[in-house]
């Protein structure tokens, strides 16, 4: 079997398996990493079998993986999900974030809660029109124990949150914390939700746009990062 057919069989197979594939752009001669962020994050708990995850114990070693191919220029994250785990959301933003090549990210459906730090963890982000951010605070599912310290451990992780997205976007920690806690926008919880442009004023995102679009900011990225290099 060829190269090119056996890497065309991988793409099929990490597409199946993980919402994964490697994209060669032969008029361009870039190659780029394609992943998806789809459904609810899944932490240290296994999910139910009839839901859409994303795993982070599958996403973390493709980052590194990423990081370390030196033939792969660049990563285009697809998002739409509801959340999921606070701390494996997290870790994946924060990797996203340390990668040394150029990243675009795309929200498309939602990117709620937990997703709101992926999408910004990109060095540019994308929302279709349509596309919806959720803003809200942490939530904890099972017993939880009415003592000061939790609250102060749900603070503090709050924190973690808010800190990220304003750290990785335009919008300021206390502006995002303002969203977390309005009761303006939802009539039964607390948060804010927020429609493509609506996103993109508030600072969280970027630029609107569809899949058209970040192709061609991403490979604007890996032209220049390519110059940059060679120039040092």
């Amino acid at each position: 079997m060829s190269k090119n057919s056996s890497n065309k069989e991988k793409n099929k197979e990490d597409m199946k398996e993980f919402g994964q594939m490697t994209l060669e752009d032969s008029k361009r001669n870039s190659k780029i990493h394609l992943l998806s962020i789809i459904g609810e994050i899944e932490g240290h708990e296994v999910l139910s079998g009839s839901s859409k995850t994303t795993k982070y114990e599958h996403v973390i070693p493709s980052l590194a993986a990423i990081e370390d191919d030196a033939e792969i220029e660049g990563l285009l994250i697809l998002i739409n999900t509801i959340g999921g785990d606070v701390e494996s959301g997290l870790a994946i933003a924060e990797m996203i974030a340390s990668l040394s090549k150029p990243t675009v990210s795309l929200v498309l459906g939602g990117s709620h809660s937990i997703g709101v730090p992926l999408a910004v963890a990109s060095d540019y982000s994308f929302i279709v029109p349509t596309g919806t951010m959720l803003i809200h605070p942490v939530r904890m599912s099972g017993m939880v124990i009415g003592a000061r310290q939790t609250y102060e451990y749900f603070q503090r992780m709050q924190d973690r949150i808010t800190g990220f997205i304003a750290e990785h976007s335009q919008a300021d920690q206390e502006d995002v914390e303002e969203m977390m806690m309005d009761t303006g926008y939802m009539t039964k919880d607390l948060g804010t939700i927020l429609v493509g442009k609506e996103a993109v004023d508030a600072g969280i995102i970027d630029e609107v746009g569809g899949i058209r679009e970040a192709f061609r900011k991403l490979y604007h990225m890996i032209r220049k990062a390519n110059k940059d290099s060679k120039k040092n």
